[in-house]
């Protein structure tokens, strides 16, 4: 091999690695590893029977309803995805990018919501419909009637240990309500909100901007709902048991994004 090819390689090689510290020292890659890292007291990594999954949280600004869910999505998310890499999104910012989040000062409950929130269980992991509040924005949107045959169906189960019979009757997303708690991010600590509209739509949408499937979930450190799905074969199982240790958090992470991503 002669001298001057030697010293052509070398100069490829310099130029190669000046590139990729250039690539490693950016603000992108950067804010990479800044927004990858594991909440507090949560783990990247999950094992799974069908392998290991990592869930690296993705930190965003406070979102309101003049977000676009798509623009959000493009801006902290897009970027750090590969391909099979599968997108999970809080249903929360979803909601409240469709302006489905009201101060609870506005909202004025019924005497009906007074009155059927006195026999709703108070989970310590969130209001969901535990306040009146809560509940009027259930009855407004499934309906008084809705909410009698719900409420009926569900004293008759509950002697029998069945649980969900309400949520089940009542349909309309009313379980992704929640309200105002103490460790909720401002202002959304004086805010009750709706489930998003059309989340299944909602994540084909996005799909078609990224490229990659997406789940819209409601977690918490109680359990797990599929709210919205890119792709129907997507396993309900799978996105349950992938987070079920909640990885994005309850309260200050506000890391709403999370790409889940399997360890080869």
């Amino acid at each position: 091999m002669s001298l001057a090819l030697v010293v052509q390689r070398i100069g490829l090689q310099l130029a190669e690695l000046i590139i990729e510290v250039r690539f490693l020292t950016s603000a992108p890659y950067m804010n990479n590893l800044d927004n990858l890292k594991p909440n507090i007291d949560k783990k990247l990594v999950i094992d799974l029977i069908d392998g290991k999954w990592e869930r690296l949280p993705i930190k965003t600004h406070i979102i309101t309803k003049d977000d676009n869910i798509v623009e959000v999505v493009k801006q902290y998310a897009k970027q750090y995805l590969q391909n099979d890499d599968m997108l999970f999104i809080s249903e929360r910012i979803v909601a409240i990018s469709q302006g489905r989040a009201f101060p609870i000062k506005d909202i004025k409950p019924s005497f009906f919501a007074k009155f059927l929130v006195k026999f709703v269980y108070k989970s310590p992991y969130g209001i969901g419909l535990g306040s009146p509040w809560t509940m009027e924005l259930a009855i407004k949107e499934a309906g008084v009637l809705r909410i009698i045959i719900g409420v009926i169906a569900s004293a008759i189960t509950k002697p029998f240990g069945i649980k969900g019979v309400f949520y089940k009757v009542v349909g309309k997303n009313i379980n992704a309500i929640d309200g105002p708690c103490d460790y909720t991010l401002p202002p959304y600590n004086e805010y009750a909100k709706l489930g998003p509209a059309e989340p299944n739509k909602v994540a084909k949408k996005l799909k078609q901007e990224i490229n990659n499937e997406v789940v819209i979930i409601d977690a918490n450190d109680l359990g797990v709902a599929i709210l919205g799905k890119s792709n129907k074969n997507i396993s309900d199982l799978f996105c349950k048991n992938v987070f079920k240790d909640n990885p994005l958090g309850q309260s200050s992470e506000q890391t709403p994004l999370c790409i889940v991503r399997k360890v080869l």
